[in-house]
């Protein structure tokens, strides 16, 4: 099946309730506290599978602690054509150029008002592609979803559309975060707003990136997003289409990206994403600084099923480990996974 509509497929299935639900509690060793949020377990679906806010309640039934949607944006775009989403088979990947398709704002509000989601909702914000001002479109999802969300993602790090990825840049961040933080302020709410940047950035530009966020009071970071390089994949069926690059090629990339930003932000919260398919690869996660984490394109491959294998796998190595709690494996193979010490 075209890799596209197995995604739609699966939406469907998930909206009339023909997903498997967890039938029994997280384990203690998952109890998680990020931002403020209590979690049952620190595993979240990251954004780009559920666009447009139709199934995050059956995701939080399937068992994820997190659900996060989008990207949203302000008005309805229809994205890149299509063919622009492509399984690179051999290595596990997945290679996109969706282009931030999705029904907007209105929409994304109109099934979220009101609605109970038993785990932690995410809404991920960005902006039109032929936006003037990319930040007033920033600005705009956080008026409209301060009040719906448990926290706000702003997204400047796809690679599929033009220009996004600037808003990364020093004075452009600074102008972004400060509007935003201002709209949070303005909305009178405290609700927490993630920075998700990409593993393409040099240790000069996280440098940048961590003055600039740790000098305003933004809540936390999400390392990362998909890469436009190709390395270990090259050759492969669809490795060359244009796009991002997700999935198992983008583990150790995202790991490394995620504990060198670690080392410069102290303990400010970060989820950790980016080709996570297994137990073992999601502990390393946490290992190299991350405080929660986020899947996708493994379950492309893995099918739903392996969001219960994984969580399995965390309560052994936590109890291998003589700990109690994931919390307490945060951390402790920053260094090694930053100076590219440590690979899967």
């Amino acid at each position: 099946m075209d890799a596209e509509t197995a995604h739609s497929a699966t939406i469907t299935a998930l909206r009339l309730g023909l997903a498997p639900e967890q039938t029994h509690p997280d384990g203690a060793e998952l109890k998680s506290s990020f931002c403020g949020i209590d979690l049952s377990n620190p595993i979240g679906m990251a954004a780009g599978f559920d666009k447009n806010a139709e199934v995050p309640r059956p995701l939080a039934r399937l068992g994820f602690g997190l659900v996060e949607i989008g990207t949203v944006t302000p008005r309805p775009q229809s994205g890149n054509p299509k063919p622009r989403l492509f399984r690179v088979f051999p290595s596990e990947g997945v290679v996109n150029r969706m282009g931030f398709n999705n029904e907007g704002h209105e929409a994304a509000f109109a099934r979220l008002k009101g609605l109970r989601v038993p785990a932690a909702l995410g809404v991920n914000i960005g902006a039109n592609k032929d936006s003037e001002d990319f930040v007033a479109d920033y600005v705009l999802g956080v008026e409209r979803f301060a009040d719906l969300a448990d926290y706000l993602t702003v997204n400047v790090s796809s690679p599929n559309t033009p220009g996004l990825r600037n808003l990364q840049a020093d004075e452009a961040l600074r102008r972004l975060l400060g509007e935003v933080l201002a709209a949070r302020a303005k909305a009178n709410t405290r609700v927490p707003v993630l920075l998700k940047i990409a593993p393409d950035l040099d240790e000069a530009a996280l440098d940048a990136i961590a003055a600039v966020v740790l000098a305003t009071d933004l809540d936390g970071l999400i390392v990362s997003n998909t890469t436009i390089t190709r390395d270990g994949v090259a050759g492969q069926t669809n490795a060359s289409e244009t796009g991002g690059l997700s999935g198992k090629p983008l583990f150790n990339l995202s790991t490394q990206k995620l504990a060198q930003v670690r080392q410069r932000v102290g303990d400010l919260p970060i989820i950790g994403v980016g080709g996570i398919h297994s137990a073992q690869s999601a502990v390393a996660k946490f290992e190299a600084g991350a405080n929660a984490i986020q899947l996708y394109s493994a379950m492309v491959f893995g099918g739903l099923e392996l969001l219960d294998t994984i969580k399995r796998g965390m309560v052994a190595a936590v109890r291998a480990e003589g700990k109690t709690n994931i919390s307490q494996l945060v951390g402790t193979k920053t260094a090694d996974w930053a100076s590219g010490k440590i690979s899967l």
